[in-house]
């Protein structure tokens, strides 16, 4: 007998173990879910893994009752339920850590937990016992009055944890949890849930990172193309054996070949300094030359300074000091004239400043290029040849769409993804900012924005490249900056730097200029 779970304590007080059966979600045209079976025992880690536009993200907001499948049961505990909304979840014992933290920066540790849920405990003193004694027991080490905006990225993510544990959440469902965290940050996070599983919580853990998810699961099930088609013994499973059943290939490698660099610098930035209409320094004494042919990785905590960077070399923001592009003085340059000199440019956040997410693929290939060919044409929009060209990219980056007039709102993340880097990579730039180019994607989108950054390297472009991924800046660069607090604290060599050497720069934790691999 189906029913709605109305009281979460009736549920919350033993560990929830989740049965899904059947589960079926059909959207106008696509078959997001079809027939997923997946059984989650309760007190464990259980790891889901898949490809973009494989049904994760569909199947994760059935479970928190964002949406309703159109066929199928949960079941909790053997119980059946149906969810009209998250806070029949919530009530049921289900919480959610988002991918992209939802957090207000200006206020408390405190006051962004207890905001919504001000009926638990109150928003005194009963609720900052509630918030002490789950941190202590948990080992989150969180102040209840600190400000958000002073929290690293890691302290952060223990408050979104925190703040569904404070709703009662004995089942909590992990979306790309290390994401944006380096290698001591993840092995704190790991340690933080392996006291959640030993207190009787149940976690399902999303990761395209196949060696983090060995190393935390009991259970891994695999999605492809809207269903599961396998299980895996995390203690037994290899990389490849888990690539495969994602993607039906052997797992990607980031690793270049012979080096490209040559003498010839593209890319100059002397003494550039940021300060903020607060007067806080946001970046100080930049200096870096980027060459022809060459892959400069820039690795840090997010936070440190990584997006003000860009968003100065791209003219975004106002910073003394001198940037050059080859013998041109970009200074007083807007970004539109950086642009036409030959700037391309992958963002960070592909949703709010890569795409128009509600307009067909032709119209986002236009953008950022709405004054040159082949999406101008005499100073007008040239319709057919921004479609000519959008045909191209769909072919030579292998977007998968049904038509360039699909709106790009419908595509998978990967695929998106694919799409701006096939516009950025048009009209022959001359420099190509990456912020973040693989971030959110699945091995196989992944593997192919690698080779077109190798490829851009191979054909002299001078690449700035952003990532929170570790592996991936050692992989691809030839020359990798550590920035921490605004400022650049070391150079390393990727040929002998590890993500641990590169992890500890990032954090202060030891000297940048000693061992490691440093330059």
């Amino acid at each position: 007998m189906t029913q709605q779970v109305e009281d979460r304590h009736e549920v919350t007080d033993t560990p929830l173990g989740i049965e899904i059966r059947g589960v079926t979600k059909r959207f106008p045209g696509v078959v997001a879910n079809h027939d997923v079976d997946i059984t989650i025992r309760p007190a464990t880690v259980h790891a889901l893994i898949g490809e973009n536009g494989a049904g994760k993200s569909t199947l994760m907001k059935i479970l928190y009752g964002v949406q309703k499948a159109d066929e199928g049961t949960i079941a909790i505990n053997g119980q059946q339920v149906v969810f009209g909304s998250p806070i029949d979840a919530i009530k049921a014992g289900i919480g959610m850590v988002f991918q992209h933290f939802m957090l207000a920066d200006n206020l408390t540790v405190l006051e962004n937990v207890v905001l919504g849920a001000e009926k638990l405990f109150g928003i005194g003193d009963k609720a900052r016992a509630e918030i002490v004694r789950l941190s202590d027991d948990y080992g989150f080490d969180l102040d209840p009055d600190a400000l958000v905006e002073d929290l690293g990225v890691g302290a952060r993510q223990r408050v979104e944890i925190l703040k569904v544990l404070f709703r009662g959440a004995k089942f909590i469902i992990l979306d790309e949890p290390t994401a944006v965290l380096v290698p001591q940050e993840v092995d704190a996070l790991f340690e933080n849930l392996r006291e959640l599983r030993a207190s009787g919580h149940t976690l399902l853990f999303i990761s395209h990172k196949l060696d983090e998810v060995r190393a935390i699961a009991d259970d891994i099930t695999v999605m492809r193309r809207g269903t599961t088609v396998g299980e895996a013994d995390p203690k037994t499973v290899t990389k490849k054996q888990l690539a495969e059943l994602m993607v039906g290939s052997e797992l990607p490698s980031p690793q270049t070949e012979e080096s490209t660099v040559t003498d010839q610098v593209l890319l100059s930035l002397s003494d550039v300094t940021l300060v903020d209409a607060r007067g806080r320094q946001l970046l100080s004494d930049i200096d870096l030359d980027i060459r022809k042919g060459e892959v400069l990785g820039i690795a840090g905590v997010e936070g440190n300074g990584q997006a003000e960077l860009v968003e100065t070399i791209m003219g975004m923001r106002k910073a003394t000091g001198t940037i050059r592009l080859a013998d041109q003085d970009l200074v007083s340059w807007d970004t539109r004239e950086r642009r036409e000199a030959g700037i391309g440019f992958i963002p960070e956040d592909r949703h709010h400043h890569g795409l128009l997410l509600d307009a067909p693929l032709w119209e986002n290939r236009i953008l950022g290029h709405q004054t040159l060919p082949p999406s101008s044409k005499n100073g007008l929009i040239d319709r057919a040849g921004a479609k000519a060209d959008t045909d191209r990219i769909v072919a030579e980056y292998d977007v998968r769409t049904p038509s360039i007039n699909t709106h790009a709102r419908a595509l998978s993340g990967g695929n998106q993804q694919k799409l701006i880097v096939g516009r950025e990579m048009s009209g022959d730039p001359v420099l190509l900012i990456a912020a973040h180019p693989t971030r959110g994607v699945d091995v196989g989108a992944q593997a192919a924005i690698w080779d077109h950054i190798k490829r851009a390297r191979r054909e002299g472009l001078a690449v700035l490249l952003i990532s929170a991924d570790l592996d991936e800046l050692i992989g691809l660069s030839d020359r990798i900056e550590v920035i921490l607090r605004g400022r650049l604290v070391g150079e390393f060599d990727p040929q002998t730097a590890t993500p641990q050497d590169l992890g500890a720069a990032m954090t202060g934790g030891k000297d940048s200029a000693g061992e490691g691999g440093a330059a």
